[in-house]
């Protein structure tokens, strides 16, 4: 699924309605009816719906949809806050089609605005996606209200006062929703930790805009979702074995902390690997001899530390590297070896990850279409420099990828896949129950064993993140978040 700008959505819908074709009231309809869909399906018609309404199109949404409501038998009070003297044409032909029992006032003070109780279900209608400067006067007086209130709050499309492209200042008047409904594609602010409280549990709802605009638009900005990883996943052949999965490397582990090396060496046996070999510190040999039956372990000399790369890389189909690595002086040694030899794509995770960010110049060896999975701390290490907010940090990270011409998976809810051409990959799986140790490196061995199943860069880690969040999600249905730990995900995968 692509993720337009606000200039590219408002050009979807003028493309529609001339190749269609349909009126611009008659396709708000086509929105407003999707909208009461989705919305009679999560609501019953027990509690008073209280609809705030602007003056513009997303105002016109909100009184279709109030419209569609009463239609079916809820109650309803609508306000419309009058914060400019002049109104969408489509929102006065919607003010018109109201039926004429229909309750409707209009706030121009702050004593206007209504009460709300904890039993009212509150729809924001206030604002659009094509705000382009923070609510003031009334209209931020109306969105403190709904804030301050116990109501649920449902927003129609986006939140009120949320700019759908970029940030918004500290402070601003921003209505907090537990629901968004976005129409037809989400937005690139559902995106951004910064707007966790402006977004709630987002839903995308399809309004029937016209495919071809979407076929042929360009966008940095993609969403994973189930039926595109549907698209990539390879069958597996009746007459293959196991030379034909690859035989992949994980290089980790290191004195206290072979249990990195043991989540990410079986994340990728339970993620289709033909053959793995594990590296490790010796004081590892037998955990992971024990641990993991499966696999084939390259005994490392040192006891505490990983200080050699094999004598032969060539029988590997991929490497992973980092989980629990250490940084001692030998071990950036091995690294700088294993980056003089290997020119394959590698996985980089963990402490490969601050050898490289204390090592700037070794980012220029790293082998083209690398992976690399930092979480945010770790990215910002690796560049040197913080963002001042996450579309700085969404332009840092794109700019990294382009610059050294690797996949950068930026760890966190949505983790954000950038690839070499610029684009930004938002995953659709997971959970805050991930948000716990080993997590990281259960994805390290997923995307290792895709690559060395022959996966190229870009899906492997498209794909590997994806089915990482699934076992997560997967985990978390039968543990619940809170008890959830990184066995439990890779005890989950499967496709």
């Amino acid at each position: 699924m692509k993720v337009f700008t606000v200039a590219q959505v408002r050009a979807w819908d003028q493309f529609t309605i001339a190749r269609q074709p349909i009126s611009s009231l008659d396709l708000m309809e086509r929105a407003s009816v999707a909208f009461v869909d989705w919305f009679c399906a999560h609501f019953d018609n027990q509690k008073q719906i209280v609809v705030f309404c602007g003056m513009g199109n997303n105002g016109g949404d909100g009184l279709a949809i109030g419209r569609l409501l009463v239609q079916k038998e809820y109650t309803l009070k609508i306000y419309v806050v009058k914060h400019t003297d002049s109104s969408s044409p489509d929102f006065e032909a919607n003010l018109q089609r109201l039926p004429p029992h229909t309750l409707v006032s209009f706030v121009e003070n702050a004593t206007d605005i209504p009460a709300l109780t904890p039993t009212d279900l509150v729809l924001d209608a206030l604002l659009g996606s094509g705000l382009s400067r923070p609510a003031t006067g009334i209209m931020a007086q109306t969105i403190a209200a709904i804030n301050q209130s116990s109501a649920t709050v449902v927003a129609v499309d986006i939140a009120s006062g949320l700019f759908a492209d970029t940030p918004n200042g500290a402070d601003e008047a921003i209505v907090r929703p537990h629901f968004t409904v976005s129409f037809q594609c989400p937005k690139l602010a559902f995106f951004q930790p910064q707007n966790a409280d402006f977004v709630g549990d987002w839903h995308c709802i399809d309004i029937g805009l016209h495919p071809d605009f979407e076929e042929q638009t360009p966008t940095l900005y993609f969403y994973t979702d189930a039926a595109r990883v549907a698209l990539l996943l390879k069958p597996r052949p009746k007459y293959a074995h196991k030379g034909t999965f690859g035989h992949a490397l994980i290089i980790a582990g290191s004195y206290g902390k072979i249990g990195a090396a043991v989540l990410s060496a079986k994340a990728c046996l339970r993620s289709g690997v033909g053959l793995l070999t594990v590296q490790t510190a010796r004081c590892g040999y037998e955990i992971v001899q024990v641990t993991l039956p499966e696999a084939m372990i390259w005994e490392e000399n040192n006891y505490r530390i990983n200080t050699k790369i094999p004598d032969y890389l060539g029988i590997y189909s991929a490497i992973g590297i980092g989980p629990g690595l250490g940084k001692a002086p030998e071990t950036l040694q091995m690294l700088r070896d294993l980056l003089e030899l290997w020119r394959k794509p590698a996985v980089f995770d963990a402490d490969a990850l601050n050898l490289l960010a204390e090592n700037p110049e070794l980012l220029s060896q790293l082998p083209p279409n690398s992976i690399l999975t930092p979480h945010p701390k770790e990215f910002q290490r690796l560049l040197g420099k913080t963002w001042a907010n996450d579309y700085e940090k969404l332009h840092f990270l794109r700019n990294f990828a382009q610059q050294y011409q690797v996949v950068v998976c930026l760890k966190g809810a949505h983790t954000a896949v950038a690839l070499t051409n610029g684009t930004v990959h938002f995953n659709a799986t997971g959970n805050a129950g991930m948000a716990t140790g080993g997590s990281g490196d259960a994805l390290t061995g997923i995307v290792t064993a895709l690559l060395a199943q022959g996966y190229d860069a870009a899906d492997a880690a498209v794909f590997g993140v994806y089915q990482h969040g699934h076992a997560g999600d997967r985990a978390a249905a039968q543990k619940g978040q809170s008890a959830l730990i990184a066995s439990d995900i890779i005890n989950c995968l499967g496709w």
